[in-house]
């Protein structure tokens, strides 16, 4: 049993900041450092970081302080804004919010296939021109095919709303296997073949050396032309080059994205004004309430911390996603 362990929370100046952390300090010190200045002393003595709002590059540089650190717990469900070498080669635990962005992140994918095949989108826009847009008409999402490429909790959240409105669900992942909801799981080699019979593609990737640029120009070559393309992942899991040069030539049907390879999205990309693209500005897990929610499980593993049991959402460092 650990007694009141030192807990540096990063990137916030006090408990207003950060609903319900005054928590932990019934079973810890809790330091607070709201910038880069404060983290590298509070370092010396922390043994749990709370990364909530860090920065890779700013953890990196204070890291040879960091001698008596044990476990960091990011409030994000993708740790590649936190992995660097010397943090994988050490024997650091690493957790984070996975569960808290599932369900916030399901429903945006299903308003954004809404919006597209109903037309929608183009319905607001046509309401700030106030111009009557009554020649087309809408498709059903009952019947089409959505395909997860990353059948974690998120595409697992995604796709059981997906199957609810009628459509057939299948996925690809890391190897073929049997599923209980996904009709079909298959491996890496079976990305194209499944590719071209979706009607829908989810990609909800993290960011790992294994996925960077995993929909290249192949990938959208191998898609339907009437397919849409969301991607809830991570940015540069896509070759955005590729993706635009596939929306621009109508080999894919449009995308909906929510995260990029530089974010802010410059004001000088393709993506802005493509006529069947959605645009979201990396907002779709941020519902109201998830600090709260982050919080919460933050507090539930540093009681597991203190008492010195197995903590939830570990990360594999190594493979830079969650375990199970």
């Amino acid at each position: 049993m650990t007694e009141r362990p030192v807990v540096v929370v990063w990137r916030a100046a006090n408990a207003d900041h950060l609903p319900g952390i005054v928590a932990a300090g019934t079973v810890a010190d809790i330091r607070f450092a709201p910038d880069a200045s404060a983290l590298r002393p509070a370092l010396d003595e922390a043994e749990v970081l709370f990364f909530h709002h860090g920065s890779k590059p700013e953890l990196e540089g204070a890291w040879p302080l960091a001698t008596k650190l044990r476990w960091i717990q990011s409030a994000s469900d993708g740790v590649d804004g936190l992995l660097f070498p010397a943090l994988v080669e050490s024997d650091i635990e690493v957790t984070n919010g996975r569960g808290v962005f599932d369900n916030a992140i399901a429903e945006w994918v299903i308003g954004a296939m809404l919006a597209m095949v109903t037309g929608l989108d183009r319905s607001i826009v046509s309401q700030t021109e106030r111009r009557w847009d009554d020649d087309r008409g809408t498709e059903r999402l009952a019947g089409k095919r959505f395909l997860a490429v990353g059948p974690g909790p998120i595409g697992r959240a995604a796709a059981r709303r997906a199957r609810d409105l009628g459509m057939s669900v299948a996925a690809v992942g890391r190897a073929p296997r049997p599923d209980d909801l996904f009709e079909r799981i298959g491996g890496p080699g079976d990305l194209h073949p499944m590719l071209g019979e979706a009607d829908v593609v989810l990609d909800a990737l993290p960011l790992s050396p294994g996925t960077h640029h995993f929909f290249d120009a192949a990938a959208f070559a191998s898609m339907k032309p009437t397919a849409r393309f969301l991607n809830v992942g991570r940015g540069a899991t896509v070759d955005e080059a590729a993706l635009v040069a596939a929306l621009e030539q109508g080999a894919i049907g449009g995308a909906a994205l929510d995260v990029f390879e530089e974010e802010p999205l410059p004001a000088s990309s393709p993506l802005w004004t493509l006529p069947t693209v959605i645009v979201s500005p990396h907002i779709c897990g941020d519902f109201d309430g998830w600090e709260r929610a982050v919080v919460d499980v933050f507090l539930d593993n540093l009681g597991r911390f203190v008492r010195g049991e197995t903590l939830r959402n570990r990360v594999d460092t190594r493979a830079g996603f969650g375990i199970g």
